[in-house]
């Protein structure tokens, strides 16, 4: 055969295989789809109906609901409570008025469902989709918007903190007290009021939408709406103790914060409006038992070290005189501080969050990530914490350590 037949032969060939490639494709997706049940409307069914979807209505509402927040915060009267000291040497006014917020907030959502008609008691739930999208939109906005502003007009600048890695300023923060004026405050503000105020009033729909769906509310999702509840008005009870913790007095302000708080922190709670669950009696009373004394622990060991720092060690714990270990730190502008170190218990709020996940009853895992999620995020605080104490307390802490040998559970851990 001649070079120029063999031309001509290659040259049918592969004209021939690039008319055949596209209908092999085709047989080929065919055939795939056909195996493993996969086609264009399954794919539109399983995957975009069950994808939140935008919506303006959800945009505009959310808007309303962050705005509406701000306004409370900002003309509510308020107690001044004040923060722990900063590395930098200060110490922060905020204003507290949490607590007054909340009950202006779920009155105002009860009275303009059932008596206004204003909107459905299941408003959050009928829109959860496009909310949804919206507090994403603005929790990724509060974060870069954050990292700029760290730069270009900073709250206290000699309390930033630069990692030189771009993405760690960015997940964790770069400034520790962003504000608005002497009293905005980003912490104080984006973790209790567009996040734990919504917490519980995001439930209140659910448990709606559940009554609309089946024409009562289980007593499942009664007891997850009373156990939220306790928590979220321990909080804003005992706001001005919530300054003194590592979310206001450590931590930097970035994604961590900013998305944590505005979306992850409220908008974890879908399972049992989708998954109906009544509880057998005696299993209600032990779940309902393991959280509150879950929260019993929480509050207690809370009280005693906000106490024994209020009254520098000199008090009675548990009918006995306070242990404590005194120890000197200083701060970066140079000056000598007292202080008293103590460690923290998470007993109590892994109680907690286990009877929020046994509520769910046992027909699926999704709900059980919650406890552990927070499991494995208070380990990690645990060890950020001593880190940190390390760091500042120095010898101090090594002698606390030997005095408080367990960090979690004597024994154990």
């Amino acid at each position: 055969m001649s070079s120029r037949q063999r031309k001509s032969v290659n040259t049918e060939a592969k004209e021939t295989k690039n008319e055949l490639a596209p209908n092999l494709k085709a047989q080929i997706g065919k055939t795939w789809g056909r195996d493993r049940g996969f086609s264009k409307e399954a794919f539109d069914s399983v995957v975009l109906q069950k994808l939140p979807q935008f919506a303006w209505d959800g945009l505009k509402i959310y808007v309303s609901w962050l705005s509406f927040q701000a306004i409370l915060y900002a003309v509510l009267p308020a107690k001044i409570g004040y923060g722990q000291q900063t590395p930098a040497g200060y110490i922060l006014p905020y204003k507290v008025n949490g607590l007054l917020a909340w009950f202006i907030t779920h009155i105002l959502f009860l009275v303009g469902a059932f008596y206004f008609n204003w909107w459905d008691a299941s408003i959050v739930h009928d829109n959860w989709g496009s909310l949804l999208i919206a507090a994403n939109i603005y929790g990724y906005f509060l974060t870069f918007f954050s990292y700029a502003k760290a730069y270009i007009m900073p709250s206290h600048p000699e309390d930033r903190k630069f990692s030189g890695s771009f993405i760690y300023d960015l997940l964790m923060g770069i400034e520790m007290n962003p504000r608005f004026g002497k009293y905005w405050d980003f912490k104080l503000f984006h973790n209790g009021r567009p996040g734990i105020i919504a917490w519980t009033l995001i439930n209140l729909s659910f448990a709606a939408a559940q009554y609309n769906q089946i024409g009562y509310v289980t007593n499942s999702m009664i007891l997850l709406n009373f156990l939220h509840a306790v928590y979220v008005l321990d909080f804003f009870y005992n706001e001005d103790w919530y300054l003194r913790t590592i979310d206001i007095a450590h931590d930097h302000f970035g994604f961590y914060l900013a998305w944590g708080d505005t979306v992850w922190l409220p908008w974890m709670s879908h399972y049992l409006v989708r998954n109906t669950i009544d509880l057998s009696t005696p299993y209600f009373l032990f779940v309902l038992a393991v959280g509150l004394s879950g929260y019993y622990i929480f509050r207690a060991v809370n009280h005693q070290k906000d106490v024994a720092r209020r009254m520098n060690g000199e008090c009675i714990i548990w009918g006995k005189p306070a242990r404590y270990i005194r120890t000197h730190f200083v701060t970066s502008d140079g000056k000598e501080h007292n202080s008293i170190s103590r460690h923290f218990n998470y007993v109590g709020d892994l109680l907690i969050s286990s009877a929020m996940c046994l509520a769910c009853g046992f027909n699926h895992l999704l709900p059980y990530f919650y406890i552990i999620y927070m499991f494995i995020l208070l380990i990690h605080r645990i060890y950020r914490d001593d880190a940190r104490c390390r760091g500042k307390y120095g010898k101090y802490w090594d002698n606390y350590c030997q005095v408080v040998k367990w960090k979690l559970l004597p024994y154990v851990f």
